[in-house]
C-alpha cells in the first residue's frame, strides 16, 4: 500500500515539475547553443527546489533502512501540494505550447520513468533501493529533461528533415520574390511595415509574429504561402555565426535588408565581429542581380566589406550622401510625419506615419527603398506608410482608465531603449518607466543596462524595475545621477506595477512606458 501511495504522489509531483521544466526548456528553444544548460547552472535554487530535502531523507532511508515510507509519502504530498499551488498562482506571459514535439518528450519522459518501477519489480525487489533511484530522478528532473531531448534528437531530425524538404519543394513550386530581413534589433517591425507597404500594390506574405528560426520559416511555407503571394517576406533571427547563412539557405531570398547591428545575443555569438559577419551572412547569400537594403548610420553596416556583387541600397537619417534620407523628422502622441530624398529621383516627398521613434524611421526608409525598387509610385509608397499599422508591443500607444501606456515590451535593446525614452520625453505629462533591464548582452550587460538607468533618470519622473537582482545595474545608474529614491520602487512582479502606477497622486495625464518584458525564466 505504501508503495503504491509514493508511486501514485511522485508521478504528480513527477508531471508538474515535468511540465515546468520542459517550459523552461522550450523557452531556451530546446537548448540550442545549451541556453537550457546555462540557465539551469545559473539558477541552481530554481532547478532543485524542496527536491533536495526528497533526495537526503530516502538515501537516509536507503541505509539505515528504518521505516521512513511513512514520511516519504507526507514529504511527496506536501511537495506536490506546494508545487500544485505555486502553479495555480503563477500567472505565466507565455505559456507552454504543448506541440507534437512536447508531446513526444512527454511520452519518452513517462517511459523513462517507470523504467525504475519495471526494474524493482523484476530486479530489485527493494522498496528502499526503488525510493532512493526514483527520488534522485526526481530531484534531477531538470536534467531529466535535457537526456529526454537528447534521446528524442534523432526522431526530431526526421520529422525537421521531412517538413524541411516539403517546404522547400513547394517554395521551389512557387513563383515569388524572396526577401530576407536580419539585424540585431528591429526585424519583426521591419518585416510587418514592409508587408503593410507592400500590399497596396502586392500580395506579399510574412513569416507571421516573430517566427525567425528554420523551425518558423518551414511552418510558415508550408502553412501560410499559396499560389497567389508575390513576395515572401522572412524574418531572420540568429545566435551564433551560421545560423543565417543556413536560413538563406533554405528560402534562397534575392533580396536583403539589415535593420541594424548591435549586441543582442552578444553572449552565444561571442564577439561584435561575429555578430558583424553573421548579420551580413544575408548579404553575401544573394545574387549577383540582387538587393541589399542597408543603414548608413550603422557603422557596423558601413564599415564591413562586401564580397557579394549585389546591388545595394543606402538609407539615412544623419548621412546627406545615402540613397533615401529622411529629414525634418516631427514627433508627437499621435505618430511621426518627416520627408525623404529619393537620390535617384532627385525628389523629396513627406510621409506620415502612426508609428512612433526613429528606428520606425529606418524601417520605413527600408521598405520605401525596397518598394521603390519594385516600381511602386511615391503616391503609392505615401499610400503605404499611411496605412501601417501600430506593431504589438514596439512603441505601441494604449490609452487605459486615463492613463497613456507606451508599450515597448517586446525585445529591448540598448538603441531601441534610448529611443523609447526619447518617445517618452516628449510626452506632455507625468512620465513612469516600468522595466526589468536588458539581457542577453554578455559581458557589456553591466554597463548598457547601467547606462541606461543614467538616461532614465534624466526622462522619468517615477521609476519601477522589476526584479530586485537583475535590476541592480540600473539601481546604480539612477544612484550615479542622484535620482529621488522615493520615487523608486523595486518589484518582483510586473503585474505590481499596475496598483504602483494608479496610486501615484498627479493631475497630469499619466505616461507610463513598459521596456522589455522578459519571459518567465527571468521571473526572480
Amino acid at each position: 500500500m505504501n508503495m503504491i501511495v509514493i508511486i501514485l504522489f511522485s508521478l504528480l509531483y513527477v508531471i508538474i515539475r515535468k511540465k515546468r521544466n520542459m517550459h523552461i526548456l522550450q523557452q531556451n528553444f530546446y537548448n540550442e547553443n545549451n541556453r537550457y544548460i546555462r540557465w539551469g547552472f545559473k539558477n541552481l535554487k530554481a532547478v532543485f527546489k524542496l527536491d533536495i530535502v526528497l533526495l537526503i531523507v530516502n538515501i537516509i532511508n536507503l541505509f539505515i533502512k528504518n521505516n521512513l515510507l511513512i514520511y516519504i509519502n507526507i514529504l511527496y504530498i506536501v511537495l506536490f501540494i506546494i508545487e500544485f499551488n505555486n502553479k495555480k498562482k503563477e500567472q505565466v506571459k507565455l505559456p507552454l505550447k504543448v506541440t507534437s514535439r512536447v508531446k513526444r518528450m512527454f511520452v519518452t519522459y513517462i517511459i523513462v520513468m517507470i523504467i525504475p518501477i519495471v526494474l524493482n519489480i523484476f530486479v530489485f525487489k527493494d522498496t528502499y533501493i526503488f525510493n532512493f533511484i526514483y527520488s534522485l530522478l526526481i530531484s534531477l528532473s531538470f536534467f531529466m529533461i535535457f537526456l529526454v531531448n537528447v534521446i528524442n534528437k534523432p526522431i526530431e531530425k526526421i520529422v525537421f528533415c521531412y517538413y524541411k524538404n516539403k517546404a522547400k519543394e513547394k517554395l521551389k513550386s512557387l513563383n515569388l520574390d524572396v526577401i530576407g530581413i536580419t539585424g540585431s534589433y528591429g526585424k519583426t517591425s521591419s518585416k510587418n511595415i514592409l508587408n503593410d507597404i507592400l500590399s497596396v500594390k502586392f500580395n506579399s506574405a510574412t513569416t507571421p509574429k516573430n517566427y525567425n528560426t528554420k523551425y518558423g520559416l518551414i511552418l510558415t511555407i508550408n502553412n501560410h504561402l499559396d499560389k497567389f503571394n508575390d513576395i515572401f517576406i522572412a524574418e531572420m533571427g540568429a545566435f551564433k555565426r551560421g545560423s543565417i547563412k543556413a536560413l538563406c539557405d533554405l528560402v534562397k531570398p534575392k533580396y536583403g535588408i539589415i535593420t541594424n547591428i548591435g549586441n543582442a545575443h552578444l553572449e552565444t555569438f561571442g564577439s561584435k565581429e561575429n555578430i558583424q559577419k553573421g548579420k551580413f551572412e544575408l548579404v553575401e547569400s544573394l545574387p549577383d542581380d540582387g538587393l541589399a537594403i542597408l543603414n548608413k548610420d550603422d557603422p557596423y553596416q558601413v564599415s564591413y566589406k562586401i564580397n557579394s556583387k549585389c546591388k545595394v541600397i543606402w538609407v539615412s537619417i544623419d548621412n546627406e550622401d545615402a540613397d533615401l534620407v529622411a529629414k525634418n523628422i516631427k514627433m508627437n502622441h499621435n505618430g511621426m510625419s518627416f520627408d525623404v530624398y529619393f537620390k535617384e529621383l532627385d525628389k523629396t516627398h513627406k510621409f506620415n506615419t502612426k508609428l512612433l521613434g526613429k528606428p520606425n524611421v529606418y524601417n520605413i526608409l527600408s521598405a520605401l527603398a525596397f518598394g521603390l525598387y519594385k516600381g511602386m509610385t511615391l503616391e503609392e509608397l505615401e499610400m503605404g506608410v499611411k496605412k501601417v499599422n501600430t506593431i504589438e508591443h514596439r512603441l505601441e500607444l494604449k490609452k487605459y482608465n486615463g492613463k497613456v501606456f507606451i508599450d515597448d515590451a517586446y525585445n529591448s535593446n540598448p538603441v531601441g531603449s534610448k529611443m523609447a525614452l526619447d518617445v517618452l520625453d516628449l510626452m506632455d505629462g507625468l512620465k513612469i518607466v516600468v522595466t526589468p533591464g536588458m539581457i542577453e548582452l554578455g559581458e557589456e550587460q553591466y554597463k548598457l543596462n547601467k547606462k541606461f538607468g543614467e538616461y532614465i533618470s534624466e526622462v522619468a519622473d517615477y521609476v519601477i524595475l522589476v526584479g530586485k537582482n537583475q535590476t541592480k545595474p540600473i539601481q546604480d545608474g539612477l544612484k550615479e545621477k542622484k535620482y529621488d529614491e522615493k520615487k523608486l520602487f523595486i518589484i518582483n512582479d510586473v503585474k505590481e506595477a499596475f496598483k504602483i502606477v494608479d496610486d501615484i497622486k498627479s493631475d497630469k495625464i499619466k505616461y507610463v512606458l513598459l521596456e522589455n518584458d522578459l519571459p518567465d525564466i527571468f521571473n526572480e
